[in-house]
């Protein structure tokens, strides 16, 4: 106990080091998107401060750029991406752990191997798809290849296989149906899992890049990701670094304030799907 005691000072010490270089990065984005365009260029040693701060950034994201737009785009696209994941999740982790058919432990197994899978290549067999399907410049397009997550099944899966058996023949002897068990029983009492793989999908989806940027060309369905993308390239030129960061901590707002909220949830979820037994 008193070798604890002891330690606990540069327990902490070090603890607080290591916060300090994890926000640095996120101090250093708010920092740039307040400085001045001229002052910012000016500047041939970085300042770690201004006595000036602008909130002209984050005017000209808005007006100069239809960052709102993109904005609106990505809350619609996150929402019915992440429901229709949920969704399809449920009913594959529940198939899996509950249900008997033929093959479903080799499926099951086939199904993990799918991991193993290189994204990119995913990303390419997707494109020529949607192309194919004539779905570029739609948010068809957009959502479809993001509705399954094979992860995700695997940590509700493991999830669901916790819930004692005992539970599932009761209701079935009370002749409850599958799909009433599964919603009025399995869901609730795993409900930190499902919220945990609904906020992860809702970070996931709001981070996406590489697709949005693959399938849309049409700034009707532009994203934020391509939004950003927007700033640097032509709505104000390469150098105009305060702007994107300004559009930066606009985006990262949202995400920020939903994993402060539900920040206990996706831990507890986390190590529950981990756990078994």
């Amino acid at each position: 106990m008193n070798a604890r005691k002891k330690f606990r000072p540069l327990t902490w010490v070090l603890l607080i080091l290591w916060a300090l270089v994890v926000l640095f990065p996120f101090y250093w984005m708010v920092l740039t998107s307040i400085k001045d365009y001229g002052a910012y260029n000016a500047e041939y040693i970085p300042s770690f401060f201004t006595l000036s701060p602008t909130v002209e950034n984050y005017v000209q994201v808005f007006t100069e750029v239809d960052l709102g737009r993109y904005l609106l785009n990505t809350v619609i696209f996150t929402v019915i991406t992440t429901a229709l994941m949920v969704f399809v999740t449920i009913l594959a982790a529940f198939a899996f752990a509950r249900m008997e058919f033929a093959g479903k432990n080799l499926l099951f197994t086939a199904f993990l191997a799918l991991m193993m899978i290189p994204s990119e290549l995913v990303v390419i067999t997707n494109f020529q798809t949607i192309t194919e399907w004539n779905m570029r410049n739609t948010f068809l397009g957009l959502i479809l290849p993001s509705v399954t997550s094979v992860f995700y099944i695997y940590l509700l899966r493991e999830t669901f296989a916790q819930v004692p058996d005992s539970l599932y023949y009761a209701a079935k002897v009370d002749g409850t149906s599958d799909w009433r068990y599964l919603w009025k029983v399995m869901v609730p009492i795993c409900r930190p899992t499902v919220v945990t793989i609904t906020i992860l999908k809702v970070i996931e989806c709001w981070n996406l890049y590489i697709w949005p940027s693959l399938i849309t060309d049409d700034p009707k369905y532009y994203l934020v990701s391509n939004g950003i993308q927007e700033i640097r390239e032509s709505g104000f030129g390469r150098a105009n670094i305060p702007a994107m960061m300004a559009a930066v901590v606009v985006i990262s707002i949202p995400l920020i304030l939903l994993f402060l909220g539900y920040r206990k949830q996706i831990m507890s979820g986390v190590a529950r799907g981990g756990t078994k037994g």
